[in-house]
C-alpha cells in the first residue's frame, strides 16, 4: 500500500511539474516577445530623434540659403530646393516611423491584455475544476475509501483512476451491475459540464490476451478501446452527457502508473482514467470577457 501511495503521489507531483513546466515555458515565450516589442519600439525611438536632428539641420541650411539667395546668389535657390526635398523626404520618414510606433505600442496593449486575460481565464478554470473535483470526491467517497478510485487534479486537468475490478470482470468490456452504480455517480457530476473535454482513456497490463478471448480480443489494444468505448457509449445513453464533450481511447500497457513485475503492479495498471482538461485558453479568455462586457 506504501509503494502504491508512493508511486500515485510521484505521478502526481510529475504531472503538476510538467503542467507548471508547461506554464513557464508559455509565460517565457510571452515575456520575451513583450522584450522584442520595447526593442523595437526603443529602435523606433532612437531612430525618430535621428531623423529630427537631421531634419533640424536641414531647416538650418535651407534658412542660412533663403538669406544668401536675398543677397543675389543664383545657386542658392537650387540648393535650397534640394534641402526642401530633403526635409520632405524627412518629415514623411519621422510620420511614417510615429505609424509604425503608435501600432507597436497598441500591440504591446494587446499582448499584455491578452496574457491578463488567459490569466483570470487559467484562475477560473482551475476553481471550477478544484468544485468539480469536491463533487465527484463527495459522490463516491465509498470506493476512493476502498482504494478502488482515485481522484488526481494537477492545475487545470482533472483524473478519475478507476482500477477495472470496479467496472468489468476479467477479460470483458461490459460493464457489470456494480460498475454501472459508479458510473451513474460519476455521471451525474460529468453531465453539468459544458467547459471542458471529457477524454476516456482504457489501460492494461502487459500480460497478453488469452487464447480463449483472443476471438474477441486479439490483443490489449482492442480491450482497452472497447473498454473506453464502452464507458463513453454509457456516459451517452444512461448518463446524459453531450457526446461534443467525449473522446474515447484506448492505450493497451503504453502508459502504466506502477510495475508489471508485481501482481499489485499490474492491478493498478489496468484501468480506466477519466480525464477532464479545459478547453482552448483563447476560447476560455474569450468567453470570460464576453461575461464580463455583459454585467457591465
Amino acid at each position: 500500500a506504501e509503494k502504491k501511495t508512493s508511486a500515485q503521489l510521484q505521478q502526481q507531483l510529475a504531472g503538476l511539474q510538467k503542467s507548471l513546466d508547461q506554464e513557464s515555458a508559455q509565460r517565457k515565450a510571452a515575456q520575451q516577445q513583450a522584450a522584442e516589442l520595447q526593442t523595437r519600439l526603443d529602435g523606433l525611438e532612437a531612430q525618430n530623434g535621428q531623423l529630427n536632428s537631421d531634419l533640424t539641420n536641414v531647416r538650418s541650411q535651407i534658412a542660412d540659403l533663403e538669406q544668401q539667395s536675398a543677397s543675389g546668389r543664383a545657386s542658392a535657390q537650387e540648393e535650397i530646393a534640394k534641402l526642401q526635398k530633403q526635409a520632405a523626404d524627412l518629415e514623411a520618414n519621422s510620420a511614417r516611423i510615429a505609424k509604425e510606433r503608435e501600432q507597436l505600442r497598441q500591440e504591446q496593449s494587446r499582448l499584455a491584455a491578452a496574457l491578463e486575460q488567459e490569466r483570470i481565464a487559467k484562475d477560473e478554470e482551475i476553481k471550477r475544476l478544484t468544485r468539480t473535483q469536491e463533487e465527484l470526491s463527495k459522490s463516491l467517497q465509498d470506493e476512493i475509501s476502498k482504494g478502488n478510485i482515485t481522484i488526481q487534479q494537477v492545475r487545470d486537468r482533472l483524473t478519475i483512476n478507476m482500477v477495472d475490478r470496479v467496472l468489468f470482470d476479467s477479460g470483458q468490456a461490459q460493464v457489470k451491475p456494480a460498475g454501472v452504480v459508479v458510473l451513474k455517480q460519476v455521471a451525474d457530476v460529468l453531465n453539468k459540464i459544458t467547459d471542458k473535454q471529457i477524454r476516456i482513456e482504457g489501460h492494461t497490463d502487459n500480460v497478453p490476451i488469452s487464447s480463449k478471448l483472443q476471438g474477441r480480443y486479439k490483443t490489449n489494444w482492442e480491450l482497452s478501446t472497447a473498454r473506453a468505448t464502452t464507458v463513453v457509449r454509457y456516459l451517452i445513453d444512461h448518463g446524459g452527457v453531450d457526446p461534443q464533450y467525449l473522446s474515447a481511447v484506448g492505450y493497451a500497457d503504453t502508459h502504466p502508473i506502477a510495475s508489471n513485475d508485481t501482481d499489485e503492479g499490474r492491478s493498478s495498471n489496468r484501468r480506466i482514467e477519466i480525464v477532464l482538461y479545459p478547453k482552448d485558453l483563447k476560447e476560455i479568455a474569450g468567453e470570460v470577457d464576453t461575461s464580463a462586457t455583459a454585467s457591465k
